[in-house]
This record gives structure tokens, C-alpha cells and sequence, in this order.
């Protein structure tokens, strides 16, 4: 009882210092106060309040938090209640109108020199007809002024040759020389026909494009390529697993193999008339005969083969190209089997600083590589028909090396004043393939390749630049790039779905 007495005690002398001190405050807040307006009152500005407190007091939009206890409101009343709700959804209302779409046109002064509406220096060239005057090597100079030469295909502008509705993943020349007949395949399956040579005209009589398109496939339609022996067939592979045959006369696209797991096919090459091989996204490669209905599937990679070919003198060698960084060259003839996979002999390999796009053969047995480090590189392997199935050459260097922007992605395609639609700006731009010309004039040996200033590059064998092609009227890349086998046309396919030639 004691104890209680004593803290009872302690606990009162507490209050009445608490008290004490508060009263205290009050009083020096009072003549804080009382100071403060008699400085005002003997200044004579107290008659008018502040401008700015006005004005901030005006221009603010949301209610006011006011006191329930001052206003005589008991708590928790139903007014108390209701005015709360009133307050928030005042709130939410000036959100809205925050939030809310503005209709029709808007005008905006815009600072003079803000965006250089001119071509920038991104989109200049980096050679021109100047190069081709200082060129002192005659056969050089020669082929530079024929690639040079070419011109811009002006029966229609690039812009009304829309051959396929979406961006283009592959395209090529149909081997014909008797007119430009242009195949192009893009991300949705639709493979795309464009007659160059074609007088066809709309229904008020008006010269268009001759463009027929075809959804061969469900998914990407990654590469094709035509029959050597059939001028009317062409084989098509697909990320949705499956290479179709497309008779050109009978218009019929029948399948002619599907892969069992669904793999998405990344390219295809026909041999005569009934061997097909195909790489995939997986890093496998398969040789399917038509004949026997019979499939060969090797693992070549372990990630996905972005591109491949043959030998053109010797089939039995093939180039792949891969994500895993890689250039790889293999036997057909010889077949390895290891404890967990069946893969083919290994002849020779070059290591990449980062991932190879596409792998290529040049008719005199050069191979030619894309990679993103940069570089286009050229190897080069003259004696490759001579090879045996016992040949391993290990680790090989280019023998030439080409710095070229290989960076594609999403790109601005088109003038930021043109439009105000974000997707105008930007599109997703191809891979840039190096591409041979399969059977050069003269034998002269020269390859396409996309640019992303919106050119066409061109470059020989030892990696002298050629050419490079371009217009003002072609403003996006060109990245899907192609030569005509025997001919020196050089076609482009862009993002948009369109295409440009040059002849």
C-alpha cells in the first residue's frame, strides 16, 4: 500500500508540472503573437493580405480538410461520414479530369532548330563516286563504276511496292532472266510476288504494281528456295515447324515435311529434286529424302543455327552459323556418335566476340559470315572440294575482315515530323545477311548487304567496297538484301513490308 501511495503521489506531481508548462507555451505564444501584430499595425500593412496567399488559395482544386470538432460535428456522425465521401469523391473527379483524352487536333510552337528536319550525317553516305574516280586498279575500278551505275527501279516508287503486309524476313530474284520476277517472305507466312516487267493497271486504268500474295504458312517464313531442276517450284520453311512445296502453275503448297517436336525451322536448301536439308532454332540439322520419306537429324549447336549452306561443288560441306557465337564447317560424310547425341565430323570452326547471323558459300568456295561484333568476314577455302572425310583443320582464321553496322533491332525508319504515331517512328529491323551473288558474271565474286542508313552495300571477294546503292525515296533499310543469281540486279526488303530495286 505504501508503494502504491508513493507512485499515486509522483504520478500527481507529474500532471502538475505538465500543466505548468503548457500554460507557459501558451503565454510565450500569446506575446509572440501579440508582438508580431503591433509590428504590423505600426507598419500599415496589415490592411491587405498577400497576394500570393490568394493566389495559391484561389488556383488550388481540391477541397479543403476542415475540422469536425470546430464545425460542431459530434464523431462519427452520419454528416461527419457524408462529407468525408464528398471530399474523396471530389478527389477522384479532378483526377479524372487530369487523366482525361483530349479530342481533336492539337497546335504546339515548336523552337526553331528543336529537330533538324534534314538528312543527319546518320543517314550520309560513306562512299560515293569519288572513290570510284581514285580507284587506280583498273578490273576494281571497272566493277566499281558497273555496281554504281545501277539505278533506282522507277516504274513504280518503293512506297507502292508493298509485296508482303509484313516486315520481310527473306527474299530473292526467281533465276529467270526474261523479266525481274521478286519473291519475299515475311514474319506472318505470307510469301509475296512482285512482276517488275508487269503493265498492270488498276481498275480506273492506272499503272500499279503487280503483287500477288499467298499465306503459305501460319507462323515466319525464315527462308526458300527454288527447285535447281523446276523453274515453277519453290520450297519454303517456316517457324511453325513445317517446309511446304509451292507449285508456281498449279498453286497448290503441299507439305512435304514436319518436324516431330514442332521445332521451328530456321533455313531450308534443295538438292536435285528430292534431298532437302534444314537447320532449326534448336541448333539441329536435318537431311530429309524425299523419295524414302526418310530424316536425318544431327545436333550441331547448342543453340539456335541462324543460318546455313552447302558447298555448291561439294554438298557434302556444310556452313553453319549460330547464336552460340560460332562459324562451323561439317562432313556429311561422316557421321559421330557421342553417348547422348549423333553429330556430324567436324572440319573447322572460327570463335565470334558475339553471335553469327548467317554462314554462306560463294560458288568459289569462300564462306561469308554476319556477325554482331560488327564484322563481315571472309573465309576463304579454294581447295575445299578436295577435302577428305578425315579433314579437321581446327580453328580458322578470316581471311578477310569488314567492319559494317550490324547492330538491327528497333529502329527509326521514318522522319519524326512525318506523323504522330509512335509505330511510324519505330520498326524491328531484320538481321543483315551477307549474300553472294550465285553465279557472278565473269566470275567476278560480289556480295549484298543491308546497311542501316538505309543503303545497299556492296563488296568483292577481298572485301574492297563495290557499290552503294541508294535513293531519296527509300526511307527505311533495307536489310533483307539480294542479288539475282546470274544478273547484276540487287533487290531490298524492308521492315514495312515493301521492296526496292535496283537494275
Amino acid at each position: 500500500m505504501e508503494d502504491s501511495t508513493e507512485y499515486e503521489r509522483l504520478r500527481q506531481e507529474n500532471i502538475l508540472k505538465n500543466k505548468e508548462l503548457l500554460l507557459q507555451l501558451q503565454l510565450d505564444a500569446a506575446s509572440v503573437g501579440a508582438t508580431k501584430k503591433a509590428a504590423i499595425s505600426s507598419s500599415g500593412s496589415a490592411s491587405k493580405p498577400k497576394n500570393r496567399s490568394v493566389r495559391k488559395e484561389l488556383q488550388s482544386p481540391l477541397p479543403r480538410r476542415k475540422s469536425s470538432r470546430l464545425a460542431g460535428l459530434p464523431a462519427d456522425s452520419e454528416v461527419t461520414k457524408r462529407k468525408y465521401e464528398e471530399g474523396i469523391a471530389a478527389l477522384q473527379e479532378v483526377e479524372r479530369a487530369k487523366r482525361a483524352r483530349v479530342a481533336g487536333d492539337l497546335s504546339f510552337e515548336i523552337q526553331q532548330g528543336l529537330v533538324d528536319i534534314t538528312k543527319s550525317a546518320r543517314f550520309e553516305r560513306t562512299f560515293t563516286d569519288e572513290n570510284v574516280q581514285g580507284t587506280t586498279d583498273k578490273d576494281l575500278r571497272a566493277m566499281r563504276q558497273k555496281m554504281m551505275g545501277l539505278g533506282l527501279y522507277d516504274q513504280h516508287p518503293p512506297n507502292d511496292i508493298k509485296i508482303c503486309p509484313e516486315r520481310i524476313y527473306h527474299m530473292a530474284f526467281h533465276p529467270t532472266t526474261e523479266k525481274q520476277l521478286i519473291f519475299a517472305s515475311d514474319k506472318m507466312g505470307t510469301l509475296g510476288v512482285f512482276d517488275a516487267q508487269s503493265n498492270k493497271e488498276d481498275k480506273d486504268g492506272n499503272p500499279t504494281a503487280d503483287i500477288s500474295q499467298y499465306k503459305v504458312h501460319s507462323r515466319t517464313i525464315s527462308t526458300f528456295a527454288f527447285d535447281p531442276i523446276s523453274a515453277t517450284t519453290l520450297y519454303t520453311s517456316s517457324y511453325d515447324g513445317s517446309i511446304r512445296r509451292f507449285d508456281l502453275a498449279t498453286g497448290v503448297a503441299s507439305e512435304v515435311f514436319v518436324a516431330e517436336d514442332g521445332d521451328a525451322l530456321s533455313g531450308v536448301e534443295v538438292h536435285g529434286t528430292n534431298m532437302l536439308y534444314f537447320s532449326t532454332l534448336d541448333g539441329l540439322f536435318g537431311r530429309r529424302d524425299l523419295r524414302q520419306k526418310r530424316t536425318d537429324i544431327w545436333a550441331l549447336h547448342e543453340k539456335k543455327i541462324g543460318g546455313f549452306s552447302t558447298h555448291p561443288r561439294a554438298p557434302h560441306l556444310v556452313a553453319t552459323s549460330s547464336l552460340d557465337r560460332t562459324l562451323k564447317i561439317w562432313d556429311l560424310r561422316k557421321v559421330v556418335k557421342t553417348s547422348e547425341y549423333r553429330t556430324l565430323a567436324l572440319v573447322a570452326e572460327h570463335p565470334s566476340r558475339l553471335s553469327v547471323s548467317c554462314a554462306l558459300w560463294s560458288s568459289s568456295g569462300s564462306i561469308a559470315t554476319t556477325s554482331y561484333d560488327d564484322t563481315i568476314k571472309i573465309y576463304k577455302f579454294p581447295d575445299a572440294v578436295r577435302w577428305g572425310p578425315t579433314s579437321n583443320f581446327g580453328t580458322v582464321e578470316p581471311d578477310v575482315t569488314i567492319n559494317h553496322n550490324n547492330q538491327t533491332g528497333r529502329h527509326v525508319l521514318s522522319s519524326p515530323l512525318s506523323s504522330i504515331s509512335a509505330n511510324t517512328f519505330y520498326r524491328w529491323v531484320t538481321i543483315l545477311r551477307a549474300q553472294w551473288q550465285q553465279a557472278p558474271p565473269n566470275g567476278q565474286q560480289k556480295l549484298v548487304i543491308g546497311n542501316m542508313n538505309r543503303f545497299l552495300d556492296v563488296y568483292s571477294e577481298n572485301g574492297e567496297q563495290l557499290g552503294q546503292l541508294s535513293h531519296e525515296s527509300v526511307t527505311a533499310v533495307p536489310a533483307a538484301a539480294q542479288f539475282h543469281p546470274t544478273q547484276n540486279w540487287i533487290a531490298g526488303g524492308t521492315a514495312s513490308g515493301k521492296v526496292v530495286l535496283f537494275v
